[in-house]
């Protein structure tokens, strides 16, 4: 017997797609995905944060079956009142699903999803990205008033579909019983990531060479992602700095993306007389496993809002060591302190350059900490994801039948 299952996200992103079409390829799934927006998916747009009209070069809707929801929003976005979608009460209301799968309460159509599903008696699944770290940082007053809003909408969620151990602290945090918590881990689509650093790592000195006109084999540590505050690129060129200056250190650094932020490190790296930075500018994902393939450490130093981070996902899938500040989502469940990686504190930028420092100077480590990261991000994968939806089904399914 066939489960119906709905899923309702803002628009088509790259790091759902693969796990849609996963899911519709179970023979015992229904799926139909509603998308809230239409963003970059007949022509490039506008990307605030990036800085650059952008379409992703990869099919994000080949592979299961998807509804765009007409959108009355004046100005569509991620907030709140990007998305008023009120359509997706008639497709509730008529469609008969069994479940209906929201990723998180950010946006008016979730809302509006929320009820119709809680009035037609259709189970919910919520799967948001709130981390606990970042959530135990903000004011007393907010956690409290946060409690009041959310506790009568997490009492009727029928599962809770967990990112990561963080994600599961959080809902614990706010009283969820563990019988409705599943693991479904934040995951990239690693079969792919894997055989392209197969494929690619051969051709190393190759795309050194063509995409850096780095000729020789120092080492090189790899941010990717928008230049943005939230990100915190900064941290990482003042510790790439301070690392600099000691004699033993020889390294490049390389960003990946772009932003607001990117004329003030370029200004900085100049100021300071930084040969080895590199800005190769925003690059689509067909263009990404290159830089990946040519790095030797993974440096995210991101901030609170950095829900999670899948590029370390993707740059563990290369066999990459990571260091990550003790803010990112991920930390918890990816980077295991001098097995793959190491956690520094937010904004401690000397901490930083010591981790850099360390890493350089030892291409024996970089292996080691590479073949753990390879086997830590095996289990954050789809296969994973839908065992816990799955999992989520069964359990809901046996509740509501006592």
């Amino acid at each position: 017997m066939k489960r119906k299952l709905a899923v309702i996200t803002s628009h088509p992103i790259q790091y759902q797609a693969p796990l849609f079409k996963r899911l519709a390829a179970k023979e015992d799934i229904d799926l139909t995905v509603y998308f809230c927006w239409d963003f970059g998916v007949q022509n490039p747009d506008f990307d605030k944060e990036f800085g650059v009209k952008l379409k992703w070069d990869m099919p994000l809707l080949d592979g299961y079956a998807y509804k765009f929801l007409k959108n009355y929003s004046l100005k569509r976005s991620t907030r709140f009142w990007g998305q008023i979608n009120p359509g997706i009460v008639g497709e509730i209301g008529k469609s008969k699903f069994d479940a209906v799968m929201v990723f998180g309460w950010n946006s008016f159509t979730n809302w509006l999803a929320f009820f119709t599903a809680f009035l037609t008696g259709t189970k919910v699944f919520l799967r948001g990205e709130n981390p606990l770290n970042q959530e135990l940082i903000k004011p007393k007053w907010k956690l409290s008033l946060k409690k009041i809003i959310l506790k009568p909408l997490f009492g009727r969620i029928s599962a809770f579909l967990c990112i990561g151990r963080e994600n599961y602290g959080f809902y614990e945090y706010y009283g969820v019983p563990k019988n409705k918590l599943f693991f479904v881990p934040y995951a990239v689509e690693n079969e792919r990531f894997m055989a392209a650093a197969a494929a690619l790592k051969p051709k190393r000195k190759e795309f050194r060479k063509k995409l850096l006109d780095i000729g020789d084999d120092r080492p090189v540590a790899l941010f990717v992602g928008k230049l943005i505050d939230k990100k915190r690129p900064m941290d990482l060129l003042q510790a790439f700095d301070i690392a600099a200056g000691s004699i033993s250190f020889s390294a490049a650094l390389v960003f990946v993306g772009d932003g607001i932020l990117r004329p003030e490190l370029e200004k900085y790296s100049e100021e300071h007389n930084l040969k080895n930075v590199h800005f190769a500018g925003f690059r689509n994902q067909t263009e990404l496993p290159k830089y990946y393939a040519i790095a030797d450490v993974f440096v995210l130093p991101s901030g609170p809002g950095e829900t999670w981070g899948l590029v370390v996902n993707e740059a563990m899938c290369f066999g990459l060591p990571v260091v990550v500040s003790n803010m990112v989502g991920c930390v918890s469940d990816l980077v295991k302190e001098g097995e793959n990686g190491f956690t520094t504190p937010l904004g401690d930028v000397a901490a930083l350059a010591e981790k850099l420092l360390f890493l350089a100077s030892d291409k024996n480590v970089r292996e080691k900490f590479g073949i753990v990261s390879r086997r830590i991000i095996a289990r954050y994968s789809h296969e994973e994801d839908v065992k816990g939806i799955i999992a989520g089904f069964s359990a809901a399914t046996k509740r509501s039948q006592i």
